[in-house]
């Protein structure tokens, strides 16, 4: 899974992005209109949420759920960031939260 590792890539997503939240997560979501870049993927957990057992579970979380839910896109940056009841959720629901807001930003079926 290629992640977006520079400063520069990060301030670009959440500058030109779409964001679409849930309260399990949310993301922002940038379309690269070049032809044949890869998709790239960041799981964020900022300090605020606990201490880090509480964020790397969260960011845990939103990893597996990429993986399910099939992420990177090509041609599409995303930024996935944690909230307050990321950590506490269960995996399933962290699932289908992704998967709902992947539909409503247009990149993923309904099912």
């Amino acid at each position: 899974m290629k992640t977006i590792k520079s400063k520069r890539e990060f301030e670009r997503v959440f500058k030109a992005g779409r964001r679409f939240s849930h309260p399990l997560l949310r993301i922002r979501v940038l379309h690269h209109d070049e032809g044949g870049s890869g998709g790239q993927v960041a799981f964020v957990a900022p300090k605020r949420l606990g201490n880090a057992p509480v964020r790397n579970r969260g960011k845990r979380l939103l990893r597996e759920a990429a993986r399910s839910c099939g992420l990177p896109f090509p041609s599409y940056s995303v930024i996935m960031l944690a909230t307050d009841q990321t950590a506490s959720s269960k995996m399933q629901d962290v699932e289908r939260a992704l998967s709902k807001l992947l539909t409503r930003a247009g990149l993923a079926d309904g099912n």
